[in-house]
């Protein structure tokens, strides 16, 4: 087929209106796919684009779309691609790819309404999907201008005569979605709040750094990760920062390489803590960090078994005094909870796990082991309490007087021998925290002291945002414990040591890029200006849509004036406002139903009397078919009255409002009422 026509000036003319409107749509349906292409197998985004594109090509040379056996063989490869990377097509991620790639499909035999109207439908669906993997403030804003995009291709739609323009098929979306806002949300602020769907997003792993394992190199992966762990408001003034460590997993399993988790589950009769010093109440919203452990300023009071409530959850307290929900938990967590950091805790040691407080790999860091055997024997002449406080006093020590290095990058231990606490002890001197927490428990077990890992977050941003301390991912740490029968398990920082800006709030930071660098050059600080400002906004969006739960439902209603609400109340207020809301909307549709300008008012006025008179009238009728109908039935008397519906007429062609008078409508119910006793008689 040839190209589209042109105009004797050599300038395209304008668009067929099926042409212009299929454009239209395809960028909409680009306009929504765009987020997904974060996500979507690489193969799926390159499809996509090239059948819209294609579609696109054929609209604009108005040429024929291709045959259904093309279509199918195009089909039959996607479920192919579909199989081979999710395994399925069901499920989530499987059923997202296939929803985009249908969608895409769909457009090549964009032949009729009902077409249109699946096109539609498949767009508002992927719509929702994209809120799966983020409901971002930018994301929503993007997906309000796809939804509004949409309902206007949905009006063209529904208009198939003349060629209207864009701008007013918007003009109708838009008004007829603040028409149906008030019911959104009515029903956003009252309609129950359930479970996600899905529990976790694709990628359910465990940030690293806090999951139930560690190995070497683990932190410093996540050092230049600034998203936001979690924010904390404190009902008075915030700890400082060096008794800011916030407890997620305890480790106490080495194999000379990697770290794991106690299998240690019952402790038999353990000692309550004794709860000592100040206390620091605060309300905590952590992000989904998808580990089962809740990260919790230390010390959370507690013993094994106890339970509190974390947001939708439930926190069980482990025997080595961490607090875990049963699954990785992928949503916004929101709860009030208290810390005593001075508090002693586990003053008592079971056998089972004192052995595995000691335990060290067979074989492995002869040195360590020598040198904790020396330090042990140097210190025999104290109790156990004395000496574990001894060696951990000994060891600090060295750690700050023997040239130890904080750094990002100490390079990989344990390539060329498989003692790795050797070598980073003795030879190279450089780590990260999870280096020196490693190396000072392998050495305090050496010596005789049960001792173990804990990782977790230590510190936050120095100032504070919105009121909340916030705590950053960046900020995730390794510490380490030993333990004493006075004082129970004792916290030990050996990066302390090493780097005291650490503890204080100011972790190890990469080099900036070229562009971060150069912001910073002209304008220092801009790039945290600007970060803070959206985190704001996100914590915001967060705080007032994201976590408007069944707790927020209850208090709007309790400031309602209900004393004590429940599900029953809830349904009372939501059925009131949606019965008022079908009283406006039935008020609404009686208004538009009536005619709106001064003479067509008349006109309905007007036909009301001629009905008193017995003349049956027609809305396609005008006023001067009225006037010969009146005529010829009731004669000479009814000719005032014709006259009169002449005049109307002709006032409505000169455009003249005087008929719409309610003078002028008072003489002509007085002429009809005349007609109608000169009738009588």
């Amino acid at each position: 087929m040839s190209a589209a026509p042109t105009l004797a000036a050599g300038r395209r003319s304008p668009l067929p209106r099926e042409a212009r409107d299929t454009l239209f749509l395809l960028a909409i349906i680009s306009a929504v796919l765009l987020p997904h292409a974060g996500h979507l197998p690489w193969w799926c985004s390159a499809l996509t684009a090239l059948m819209l594109g294609w579609r696109a090509r054929l609209a604009w040379r108005s040429e024929a779309l291709p045959g259904r056996w093309s279509l199918l063989a195009v089909l039959a490869v996607v479920i192919g691609l579909t199989l081979a990377t999710h395994k399925t097509i069901l499920g989530r991620e499987a059923g997202i790819t296939m929803l985009a790639m249908l969608m895409a499909l769909k457009t090549l035999e964009l032949r009729a309404r009902r077409d249109a109207f699946v096109v539609f439908f498949l767009g508002f669906f992927l719509v929702l999907t994209q809120f799966l993997y983020s409901q971002s403030p930018l994301i929503a804003v993007w997906m309000i201008g796809c939804v509004w995009a949409l309902l206007s291709a949905l009006v063209l739609a529904q208009m198939p005569q003349g060629v209207p323009s864009l701008r007013l098929a918007a003009r109708i979306a838009a008004r007829n979605t603040l028409i149906g806002l008030p019911v959104m949300v009515a029903l956003f602020v009252l309609f129950p709040r359930f479970p996600p769907l899905w529990g976790l997003p694709k990628d359910s792993g465990a940030r690293t750094g806090l999951s139930d394992t560690m190995s070497f190199g683990a932190f410093a992966e996540v050092a230049t990760d600034d998203t936001i762990a979690m924010r904390l408001r404190f009902d008075g003034a915030p700890p400082a920062q060096p008794q800011l460590y916030f407890r997620a997993q305890v480790l106490t399993r080495f194999d000379g390489q990697q770290w794991t988790a106690s299998r240690v589950t019952w402790v038999g009769h353990e000692a309550a803590p004794t709860l000592d010093g100040p206390v620091f109440r605060y309300q905590a919203t952590i992000e989904p960090l998808r580990v089962t452990a809740i990260p919790l300023l230390e010390f959370s009071p507690g013993v094994t078994g106890d339970r509190i409530p974390v947001g939708r959850l439930a926190a069980t307290r482990s025997p080595q005094g961490q607090w875990q929900v049963a699954l990785p938990f992928a949503e916004t967590l929101r709860f009030r909870h208290e810390a005593w950091p001075r508090a002693q805790w586990g003053t008592r040691l079971g056998r089972a796990d004192r052995l595995e407080a000691l335990s060290l790999p067979p074989g492995l860091n002869p040195r360590a082991r020598a040198l904790g055997a020396s330090l042990q024997e140097r210190f025999a002449t104290l109790d156990d309490d004395a000496r574990a406080l001894a060696v951990n006093r000994e060891l600090l020590t060295r750690i700050r007087r023997d040239g130890f290095g904080y750094t990002l990058s100490p390079g990989v231990y344990g390539e060329t021998s498989p003692h790795a606490i050797d070598e980073f002890w003795f030879d190279r001197k450089l780590g990260f925290c999870e280096h020196f927490a490693s190396a000072y428990v392998v050495l305090m077990r050496a010596a005789g002291v049960p001792a173990r890992v804990v990782t977790g977050f230590q510190g936050a941003d120095p100032q504070l945002q919105d009121g909340d301390l916030v705590v950053r991912m960046s900020q995730a740490h390794a510490w380490a414990e030993f333990w004493t029968a006075a004082g129970g398990w004792q916290r030990a920082d050996p990066t302390a040591a090493v780097s005291p800006d650490r503890i204080q709030g100011r972790p190890l930071r990469p080099s900036p890029g070229v562009f971060s660098g150069a912001l910073e050059q002209l304008r220092p600080g801009l790039l945290t200006e600007l970060r803070t400002a959206w985190e704001r906004l996100n914590n915001r969006w967060q705080q007032t849509v994201l976590n408007f739960s069944t707790g927020e439902q209850m208090s709007l209603l309790k400031r309602l004036g209900f004393e004590n609400p429940d599900w029953t109340a809830l349904g009372q207020v939501a059925g009131g406002l949606m019965a008022l809301a079908a009283l406006v909307g039935a008020g609404l549709a009686a208004w538009h139903r009536r005619p709106h300008d001064p003479w067509s008012r008349q006109r309905a006025r007007v036909r009301r009397e001629l009905d008193r008179l017995g003349l049956a009238t027609r809305d396609d009728e005008t006023p001067r078919r009225w006037a010969a109908a009146l005529v010829e039935r009731h004669g000479a008397p009814a000719e005032t009255v014709a006259a009169a519906l002449l005049q109307l007429e002709a006032q409505r062609y000169r455009q003249d409002l005087a008929a719409a008078t309610s003078q002028w409508q008072r003489q002509f119910a007085a002429l009809c009422a005349d007609l109608r006793q000169a009738l009588a008689r």
